[in-house]
């Protein structure tokens, strides 16, 4: 693996980690009214569009980070949607 691997997998981890709080809160409690719409159609819409890249790239690092998002992302979207 190269150091730039590292890199990604590193940056990949925390900004994915960074989605699961806010997808544990809304589990708990059921409410996603601090939650933007927009928001959450825009971020599944850009991370759909980083994992095409990553995938056209073969860039394994880009591409596990962006599918754990996408799953996060789109709980949120739907409990979004749900819960209005």
């Amino acid at each position: 693996m190269f150091p730039n691997e590292f890199l990604g997998y590193a940056a990949g981890i925390i900004t994915t980690l960074a989605l699961l709080p806010q997808a544990i809160k809304i589990l708990s409690t059921r409410q996603t009214r601090d939650i933007s719409l927009v928001w959450a159609i825009a971020m599944n819409t850009g991370i759909i569009l980083w994992l095409l890249y990553g995938l056209a790239q073969g860039d394994l690092p880009m591409i596990a980070a962006n599918s754990f998002s996408l799953i996060l992302l789109m709980l949120i979207l739907a409990l979004k949607l749900r819960y209005r």
